[in-house]
């Protein structure tokens, strides 16, 4: 007879997206996730597999959190503008702040840019897909500011959504790196003036 899960799959996955969240994913050990998730470590490649396709899982847990919230942010009837810039600030000071505390955790899509996507497919894949939902949720924020006359018609809103996915990306780099904070408040004001 075959036994029953004695942990819950879904709030052990969400434990290992914080785990590798704050630790990244070399320096997760698979101890430290069986330690952390206080599951066999059978039970841990039972259920998820690797370590790998565990981190890959809790990659796209952490897409599936972060990316209604921004499509919600932006979609707001009325002006869209104020959204967007609202949107850019609010990326300053949380990079600001992860720089300021002690966990510097950043962005996990980032995080895996950084450390993964050079090297493995899998995880480059999942991070183009989060930062092409982004480039697309900021492209038709602008496309619609446009239409509405916030923003000018001779301006690229692609281009103006490109220029913010990097600028978010880097203030993410920035915030983990220390206290940034002058120079993501600076970045984000000349990235606001780009949009009058």
């Amino acid at each position: 007879m075959a036994r029953t899960k004695e942990f819950d799959p879904d709030a052990a996955l969400q434990s290992a997206l914080e785990l590798f969240w704050r630790r990244g994913y070399e320096a997760t050990s698979m101890a430290d996730l069986v330690d952390h998730l206080g599951i066999a470590r059978a039970s841990v490649y039972a259920t998820f597999g690797s370590k790998r396709e565990l981190y890959l899982r809790a990659l796209e847990r952490y897409g599936q959190q972060q990316q209604p919230a921004l499509l919600t942010e932006l979609s707001q009837p009325g002006p869209v503008l104020p959204a967007v810039r609202a949107l850019v600030r609010r990326f300053a000071g949380e990079s600001a702040a992860a720089g300021e505390c002690g966990g510097r955790r950043g962005c996990f899509v980032t995080n895996t840019a950084v450390e993964l996507a050079p090297h493995d497919p899998d995880a480059a894949r999942r991070v183009e897909a989060s930062l092409q939902h982004l480039e697309t949720v900021l492209t038709a924020a602008l496309v619609r500011a446009q239409a509405q006359g916030e923003l000018s018609g001779g301006r690229d809103p692609q281009a103006l959504a490109r220029m913010l996915l990097v600028l978010f990306q880097g203030m993410r780099v920035i915030g983990k790196a220390g206290d940034g904070s002058a120079r993501l408040r600076d970045a984000a004001e000349q990235a606001l003036a780009l949009l009058d």
